[in-house]
């Protein structure tokens, strides 16, 4: 490798791409390729950086085994980087077992971290975890250390583990600080803001206050009796039970709980849970059966009991009973909440993340763009969405997580 392709490399490394630029722009060899088009994924272009890359790697061709896996590695950290979730998994996989037969170590894990955050950013926690356990990362640069970190914060807060959260986001503080690039101080001190910001509404007896995330740690830890509408669940010391496929039940949960210790009326508990406008007996009959259902699947935590006018909550063992909002009630909430990390996103990634139809999320992002709370740009399948953070909101409970792993 010549002197300007290295000293391009060590500016790329430093978080320099213009130093980089300076250097090798003119050039158009396969190592100039590859580091102009890490140059322009740092400076945003994301479009012509992978153009560049890809480049870079028919260029290197299949004898030069070791610069092509670097190349696969990079192209799919841009993929990322621009929210594009359907770059091919197995490729990046067979690149990092080049990297590591060759004793790349630090790209290797590099490529890792990369099927890592993908996991974390598509909701599977529990994959992310067991991936992220298999890195070890102190023999790493300050960079690849401030990565995991970052990483094992994600995930922590994710659980809502925040005095794990705050030990990773400290060793993350102390890597970036010896890394001295200042994208990646920025995005530590990022992450830093989602501990101190409200995370959910806390709605009981008729008060509604905001949590931070360790409140709500703090809250599913109390033997409280909390409806989750945050993970469609009710919760009580350490027990949870998921009514993520009953939404009929879960509405009927919630407001039994927003009405504790009161009752709720028969008609406004029909209109509520059948949206309908006005009920009759074939209702009544109905929610009777409902309301048998939902006694079946709480009967560990809590009795229903009917009353002259309706239906009453009673916890058996608990002697608080709450409601955990979202911090922003929303049709589109878990959309808005991928869409506010600042990143442009796909229409096919964001389907990826949500679980759910491109054609549906297709709709919802035209509905968001008419109401002005989304924006797109480009055509095609360059087509790209976007929408301003929600001020003053982590949106760590409005993203997507398996529900086996509650």
């Amino acid at each position: 490798m010549d002197s300007l392709i290295t000293a391009a490399a060590r500016a790329l490394a430093a978080g320099d791409p213009l130093g980089a630029l300076n250097r090798i722009a003119l050039r158009e060899d396969a190592s100039a390729l590859a580091l102009r088009g890490i140059a322009m994924a740092q400076l945003g272009d994301f479009v012509r950086a992978r153009a560049l890359v890809k480049s870079a790697a028919r260029a290197f061709g299949t004898k030069e085994a070791l610069a092509r896996s670097r190349c696969i590695v990079a192209e799919a950290e841009i993929a990322l980087a621009s929210r594009d979730l359907t770059w091919p998994a197995k490729a990046l996989d067979h690149a990092r077992a080049i990297l590591d037969a060759h004793g790349d170590n630090v790209n290797a894990a590099h490529a890792r971290y990369l099927e890592v955050r993908r996991a974390l950013l598509i909701g599977r926690i529990d994959d992310a975890a067991r991936m992220l356990a298999e890195l070890v990362p102190d023999t790493l640069p300050a960079a690849s250390r401030t990565a995991h970190e970052l990483i094992a914060a994600g995930i922590a807060m994710r659980r809502l583990q925040t005095s794990a959260a705050h030990a990773a986001l400290e060793r993350a503080t102390r890597a970036a600080r010896q890394a001295a690039i200042p994208a990646l101080a920025a995005e530590v001190e990022s992450a830093w803001r989602i501990l101190s910001t409200p995370a959910a509404r806390l709605v009981a007896q008729g008060n509604e206050r905001l949590l931070r995330l360790a409140e709500v740690e703090a809250l599913f830890a109390s033997n409280a009796f909390v409806v989750d509408a945050c993970r469609l669940c009710v919760r009580e010391d350490g027990t949870s039970i998921s009514l993520a496929t009953r939404p009929v039940l879960f509405t009927l949960a919630r407001m039994l709980a927003q009405a504790w210790p009161g009752d709720v009326p028969r008609d406004a508990l029909i209109l509520r849970a059948f949206r309908i406008r006005e009920a009759d007996e074939t209702h009544r009959a109905r929610l009777r059966v409902e309301m048998g259902r939902l006694r079946t699947l709480l009967r560990a935590l809590a009795d229903i009991d009917a009353t002259p006018r309706g239906f009453v909550l009673k916890p058996r063992h608990a002697r608080e009973v709450a409601v955990l909002a979202l911090p922003v009630e929303d049709e589109y909430a878990p959309l808005l909440a991928l869409l506010s990390d600042g990143e442009s996103w796909s229409s096919s990634a964001l389907a990826i993340a949500l679980g759910a139809s491109q054609r549906t999320v297709q709709r919802s992002l035209d509905a968001l763009a008419a109401g002005g709370k989304a924006q797109s740009f480009g055509r095609g399948r360059a087509r790209r969405w976007t929408t301003p953070p929600m001020p003053g909101f982590t949106t760590a409970l409005l993203l997507p997580v398996e529900l086996a792993s509650d």
